[in-house]
């Protein structure tokens, strides 16, 4: 693997509330490197959209960022000015909302909005300007015809691919997705991740990818990390972490999903409810919903150990040794 374009360090982030903080994302400490697509997966509420956010540095009240950094190409994001940032977003990192529908403006063309990216970001004239935004939109197989369109008049695959063009407009060294595929149908989520690992692998931008659903990066994530509870509690290569995940709770994402090979098999979900995250209980915050787990669970937090490039947050496969 290359040298790590975007290295995250104890990152720290919590929300207020009228109970106290809530940690939403606690202590992650994660490495990207350039040309790499790493996903994260994880239930609802367990902290992936506020990893991504916090790492683009777009975190309003009241979320915020109480400790750790975000390092991108050697510049730690947390410490720059919002004009700093400015510069930085879209030339260097580009992000990929969730809701194509709610993220473009429905009232601007796609060509406008394109242009008003361009302009915001670059002194290019509009002679420039169009050719680019012709060339982002054919990147992602949509006519030049459609710069006249209006959001409403694309489906949603094609409003989810705008976006996508949006974010290639200045050839970024990171683009972040937030659960792009969620409102599209299995036929078009396949399409556009095809798309997706087309273009990265053509152009080389690193991918941070958040989802819930373990299916969509299956086959096309290089590294997968499982967020559970505001922690990355396994992280390793997604073909391994599939075939053989070590994790009580990774297993249970497994499980929890149907496959298309192999025998058929019953679905089973993970018992329980996620534990508060302004008062969460002692040691492994797993452990109330782990069939497996002991005293020491209970009792002890579990580090995020690494061997032999699987990292695991669990006694159960990293056993305490006592002096």
């Amino acid at each position: 693997m290359s040298r790590p374009i975007l290295q995250i360090r104890d990152l720290r982030v919590e929300y207020a509330t009228s109970s106290g903080a809530a940690r939403a994302v606690d202590g992650v400490t994660l490495d990207l490197a350039q040309g790499e697509f790493l996903a994260i997966v994880g239930e609802s509420g367990c902290g992936k959209t506020t990893l991504l956010f916090a790492v683009a540095q777009l975190l309003t009240y009241p979320a915020s960022t109480v400790g750790g950094s975000v390092l991108f190409d050697g510049v730690d994001l947390t410490a720059l000015s919002p004009e700093e940032l400015r510069v930085r977003r879209w030339r260097d990192i580009s992000v990929v909302m969730q809701s194509a529908m709610n993220a473009l403006n429905p009232t601007l063309t796609i060509g406008a909005q394109l242009a008003d990216a361009c302009r915001a970001h670059t002194e290019w004239d509009d002679k420039r300007i169009h050719e680019r935004s012709v060339e982002v939109l054919s990147m992602v197989s949509i006519d030049a015809v459609h710069l006249k369109s209006f959001p409403f008049q694309l489906s949603g695959g094609m409003r989810q691919r705008a976006m996508i063009a949006m974010a290639l407009l200045l050839e970024p060294k990171l683009v972040i997705m937030d659960e792009p595929t969620s409102a599209l149908d299995v036929v078009a989520q396949r399409s556009l991740m095809r798309q997706v690992e087309s273009l990265r692998r053509q152009l080389g931008f690193s991918v941070l990818f958040v989802t819930h659903d373990m299916s969509v990066v299956s086959h096309f994530s290089d590294r997968l990390a499982v967020m559970y509870a505001g922690q990355v509690v396994e992280l390793g290569r997604t073909r391994e972490v599939f075939d053989r995940p070590e994790h009580p709770y990774s297993k249970g994402l497994m499980e929890a999903f149907p496959s298309l090979l192999g025998a058929p098999r019953r679905l089973t979900g993970i018992a329980g409810t996620p534990p508060s995250l302004v008062n969460p209980p002692p040691g492994c915050l797993f452990a109330p919903r782990c069939a497996h787990a002991t005293d020491e669970c209970r009792s002890v937090l579990p580090e995020l150990i690494t061997n032999e490039e699987r990292a695991v947050r669990c006694h159960l496969v990293n056993p305490v040794v006592r002096s």
